[in-house]
């Protein structure tokens, strides 16, 4: 499984996702949206303005922190 957290710095809902992430033991990789041009054009095709933006692999995805979508991944990989 493939996840990535496109985020922005000093954002508390993108700190939560990835507390959640690893508290569940998801691993995932993190972008930062205000150094990483193709990934804001990227997030901003998929129709997202708000961070964090989770990405799994390439077709599964969310805005904001979810708790809901952080447990169903927890559930896939287990």
């Amino acid at each position: 499984m493939n996840v990535t957290v496109y985020s922005k710095p000093g954002c508390q809902q993108c700190k939560f996702t990835c507390r959640s992430l690893d508290h569940a033991g998801i691993p995932y990789d993190v972008v930062d949206l205000t150094i990483n041009a193709a990934a804001l054009e990227y997030v901003q095709d998929l129709g997202y303005s708000q961070a964090p933006i989770v990405v799994v692999n390439d077709h599964h995805h969310w805005s904001g922190f979810n708790p809901t979508e952080i447990e169903r991944l927890k559930l896939a990989i287990q």
